[in-house]
Parts: structure tokens; sequence; C-alpha cells
């Protein structure tokens, strides 16, 4: 009997040590990890799994290693990880708005959003802002619908791109006022901030970023709002648009690390209290400030709640604009 007890207690033991953070034979890491982004470098989501990633090699022992892997709005990353072994070897790094809403803009993603992730953590949120030319004579979000209403058709605003987190907070802020802009989508952040800084559009609505911060900082660009549901801590003096009399509405951009569907239990947790432990240090709460982007962890329960009230959201907003993509 003793016997039976003692080879049980030295089976658990070992089959704990495979997800020991240990760097002993067969624990978990015992090989690079890849963290898959589906932008290209220099984005926020590549910021992230960097600096995340580099803070997981240093405890971890193993090297964290990030591939860009840009395509159809980083759709062609999430179906490789999807499709990917499920054991904790191979992460994705991802923006809850685009993918939350491509699940309406394309037939034939190669995923399911809902089905093949399993979601490990929150790494940080970040927020939009509106954006005015100092020409513009407006200085809220009443002042500008109040101008738009007056001129339709006639104030352009520009974005990253069509069904960018820009592009879609606008058309529910649109939605709640039966108004329309003429969008104009540029090829990313820089080009769209750009564009509005030189008046060749009056109307900005663009991510708090490295891209948007000095044009603000240089008073080049007129923050009227942002979409989050409180105040970015970059831009404190700036409303959110509820305060400026929009109640519930909220677009923030989360940005997460998934992992493929079945990835084991002990893995996941592993990681998630790893990530949530490093994002919560004051080193990457500075890094990530920079970025304009507020750090903070997880359960994966919350994270994929963020993802499930997504959906539905730009589905209809996605519909009832009309918006599609080549």
């Amino acid at each position: 009997m003793w016997k039976g007890l003692l080879f049980v207690a030295v089976m658990v033991h070992a089959s704990s040590g495979v997800f020991a953070a240990d760097g002993g034979a067969g624990s978990y890491p015992n090989k690079p990890i890849r963290v898959i982004d589906g932008f290209p470098a220099g984005g926020s989501t590549d910021y992230l799994a960097r600096s995340v990633g580099a803070k997981l090699t240093e405890r971890y022992g193993q090297q964290v290693l990030v591939e860009n892997r840009p395509g159809q709005t980083t759709n062609v990353a999430a179906a490789l990880v999807a499709r990917s072994s499920p054991d904790g070897y191979t992460l994705f790094s991802g923006l809850s708005t685009v993918l939350s809403s491509s699940r309406s803009l394309y037939s034939n993603l190669g995923y399911d959003l809902l089905k093949d992730f399993t979601y490990v953590s929150r790494m940080a949120t970040g927020t939009n802002v509106l954006l005015v030319h100092p020409s513009i004579p407006v200085t809220s979000v009443k002042e500008l619908l109040a101008l738009a209403r007056s001129k339709p058709k006639a104030l352009r605003y520009g974005t990253p791109g069509v069904a960018s987190p820009g592009h879609l907070a606008m058309e529910l802020l649109l939605s709640r006022i039966a108004l329309q802009l003429l969008h104009v989508p540029y090829k990313g952040s820089p080009a769209a901030v750009v564009a509005t800084t030189s008046g060749e559009v009056e109307v900005g609505f663009v991510g708090v970023s490295p891209a948007s911060m000095p044009m603000i900082q240089a008073k080049r660009l007129r923050p009227v709002a942002v979409t989050s549901a409180k105040r970015s801590a970059v831009l404190p003096d700036v409303p959110t648009v509820a305060e400026a009399g929009f109640p519930g509405f909220n677009v923030t951009d989360t940005y997460g690390i998934f992992a493929p569907a079945g990835t084991p239990a002990a893995v996941v947790k592993l990681l998630n209290a790893a990530i949530r432990d490093i994002v919560q240090t004051d080193d990457m709460k500075e890094k990530f400030a920079t970025q304009g982007l507020e750090a903070g962890g997880s359960t994966p329960e919350e994270f994929r709640a963020i993802l499930e009230a997504e959906v539905p959201l730009w589905s209809r907003v996605i519909k009832d604009a009309n918006i599609t993509v080549n």
C-alpha cells in the first residue's frame, strides 16, 4: 500500500513539474515561446508583446520571440495561432477592437474568435481621441456636432483606415444623433495625424499614441474628447465622449495575449499570473504611458468578456453604417 501511495505522490510531483518555471527537465517553458503579432513592427501590439516578452524571458530563462505576420487586418496572424499546437509555445498579441469587428467584415476568417482561442490576459488599454484642426472654431463634442449639422457632409474626418477603431468610434457616435461626416481613411495613424495637422481634413479620430501626442502637446491639434469610459491618464484635462453628453459611450482598445483553444489550464494560469505581475510594475506602467497606454492585467474570464461584449456592438455599427473592406 505504501509503495502504491509513494508511486502516486511521485507521479503527481512529476506532472506538476511540467508547469513549473524553474527551467528544469520537462518544465514549462523548456523551449522558446513565439508571440505572433498581426501588425508590422513598431505598432502598439508589437511594442507591448516585446516589452512583456522581454520580462517573461528574464523570468523563465527561455527566449520569448515576437514574429510580425501582418495581413488582412491581423487575421492572417490570428488564424495561424488558432491552428497552432495548444501547448503554450505559440501565442498571439491582439487588439480587441480589430478582432471583434473582423467577424462582421470578413466572410472567411479561417478562425472563430470565440471558439478557437484561450484568453490569457489583458496587457493594456488605450483610447482614441477626437481631434480638430486649430482653425475649426470648436472646443467640445457638442460644438463640433453642431457645426457638422450646419454643414451637412461638408466636414471631413480622417482615421487610420476603414474599420479602424477611430472609424468605428465615429460611426458609433454619429449613430446616436443621426448625423453624417465625410470619412477619409488613411494608411495608419501617422498619416491620419499628418492630414489633420495640415488641414487636409478638419477632424481626426486616432489613437492616443506617439503619433498624436506631439501634435497635441504642440497645440497643432486640439483634442475635443477621448472615447474611453474614463479620462486618459496622458490627457487628463480632455473629457470623455460620455461626459460630453453621450452617457454609456465607451470605445476602449484592449490589448492582450491569446493562446490556441485547448491550451492546458495550468499553462494559462502560469502565463496569466506572470503577465499580470509584469504589467503592474512601475517600470511597465511608465513604458506603456509613453505609448499612450494604461497598463493592466486581467483574469482570462475578464479578458474574454470584453471581446464577447464588443462582437455584437461592432456588428451593429458595421451593418448600420454599411462599412465594408476590400
